[in-house]
């Protein structure tokens, strides 16, 4: 006949739970990816893919999501195109536009930085060596945007900042 507690948690157990939950939410959301759309000219794949390498490195701080275009489409058909990288960027919050002396050249790279802008996302340039280059995408420069270093750190805070003054 009773006598049990009915293997309830007491009010000092469920508060130190709570604070765990808390905390570990926290952390996740420090940790969080970013996902990100990477802009380039194709003749720079190599490039790109040691960025999306590194991305993927656990010993290194630069930490994102890439789902931008791995491979060209198959297509002659422009809307095609258009609209399966429309797919890509709309599932991210921030298109790091590779800058190279190819990409102001770069049409589709160009349309790219004008379809995230018209979708609201960040845009950043990265660029490898000492000095940007300093021909861009006109509408990298009509919008105004930034570019940074290919340094870990400051793309990183790049990315962070696009991402959350879209």
């Amino acid at each position: 006949m009773g006598g049990g507690s009915g293997g309830g948690l007491s009010s000092s157990d469920i508060k130190r739970l709570e604070e765990q939950a808390k905390q570990k939410l926290s952390e996740a959301k420090g940790d969080a990816s970013r996902h990100v759309f990477i802009s380039f000219d194709h003749e720079d794949l190599d490039e790109v893919n040691l960025l999306r390498g590194q991305a993927k490195n656990d010993k290194v701080d630069l930490q994102f999501d890439d789902h931008s275009v791995k491979e060209p489409f198959d297509s002659a058909n422009a809307d095609y195109i258009k609209r399966q990288i429309r797919e890509k960027i709309d599932r991210c919050s921030v298109t790091v536009v590779y800058l190279s002396e190819k990409t102001a050249s770069s049409k589709w790279v160009n349309w790219e930085i004008e379809e995230s802008v018209k979708r609201g996302k960040g845009v950043i340039g990265v660029y490898k060596g000492d000095k940007a280059p300093t021909n861009v995408p006109p509408a990298f420069q009509q919008n105004g945007c930034k570019s940074v270093k290919w340094e870990h750190a400051t793309l990183m805070k790049a990315i962070e900042d696009a991402s959350t003054k879209r």
